[in-house]
């Protein structure tokens, strides 16, 4: 299992998918060596410096958490199920609820489909709310998802972390 990140009234909430095998392993959230997390958010301005995963506690001090989706850590995350998203859902939106952040960056559109039932998603910032957060939707990080250079990452959190500075 890996544990959640978080704390009442954040700026964000990035909500992976699920733990990969090595972050759960590790206890720690995009550990994974080709993971690109750590390196875009810094890259595109939400912390000073480059966050090792070993540290991923102090993304809080930024006023931004970490949590998943689905808690059952997979080698990728196309090994979910529909069922696994469904018996998630309640407690995702407990958790958005109770820590009421002012942002959900949900990392791929895997989730948030799953959980708003939408088969059709834009990238960016969503016309509608999540459990009184609002929603934004960036490109997973994760080494596996090739259809992403770092370059695009960059622009779309870059994106982001313009909205949030307003």
């Amino acid at each position: 299992m890996l544990t959640d990140i978080i704390a009442k009234d954040l700026n964000i909430i990035f909500c992976g998918i699920n733990p990969g095998l090595k972050s759960a392993d590790d206890g720690h959230h995009f550990s994974g060596r080709s993971n690109r997390f750590w390196k875009v958010l810094h890259q595109s301005g939400f912390t000073p410096y480059q966050i090792e995963a070993v540290h991923d506690t102090t993304i809080l001090d930024f006023g931004y958490g970490l949590t998943t989706a689905v808690a059952r850590p997979t080698s990728r995350a196309d090994e979910l199920s529909k069922e696994e998203f469904d018996q998630s859902l309640e407690i995702f939106k407990s958790k958005i609820t109770t820590f009421h952040p002012k942002y959900v960056a949900f990392l791929g559109k895997a989730a948030y489909q799953a959980f708003s039932g939408k088969k059709q998603i834009s990238w960016g910032k969503q016309s509608e709310d999540f459990c009184g957060a609002k929603v934004w939707i960036l490109p997973n990080p994760s080494g596996l998802n090739r259809g992403f250079t770092f370059e695009d990452l960059f622009h779309s959190y870059s994106e982001l972390y313009q909205e949030i500075q307003k």
